[in-house]
């Protein structure tokens, strides 16, 4: 049974930095696309940034950009984990972060994941 379970979420002020780490197991995960989501209180889950299997291919929100950065590791024997840096947090950035894995491998898609952790919490005081 395919697993992703995220870790690292916190309780910061704005400014500061966390890093989300999402560990995959019962997935090839080096053929899976893994991307990051999040949901605030009374809002939809909304696209993070995502990244294709060989991290050719990234794609961030525009409200991140610059201030985020997907990554996961790509060697042969490598942990199945991808990451979220999250620096400069600001108090719009608390939400649950998910993450998620697609079997569109080859690129970093917006939509259409197959497989979604259970979310860590983020919560970015000001």
């Amino acid at each position: 049974q395919v697993q992703l379970v995220e870790s690292g979420g916190g309780v910061v002020q704005a400014g500061d930095s966390l890093r989300l780490s999402c560990a995959a197991s019962a997935l090839p995960f080096s053929s899976y696309a893994m991307g990051w989501f999040r949901q605030a209180p009374g809002k939809e889950r909304e696209f993070v940034a995502g990244i294709s299997w060989s991290a050719y291919s990234i794609r961030y929100a525009d409200s991140v950009k610059g201030r985020f950065m997907i990554s996961r590791d790509t060697r042969d024997n490598a942990q199945k984990t991808v990451f979220l840096q999250m620096n400069n947090l600001r108090p719009e950035d608390t939400a649950v972060y998910y993450c998620a894995a697609s079997r569109i491998g080859g690129a970093a898609p917006i939509a259409g994941y197959d497989y979604w952790g259970q979310g860590t919490q983020v919560t970015v005081s000001s």
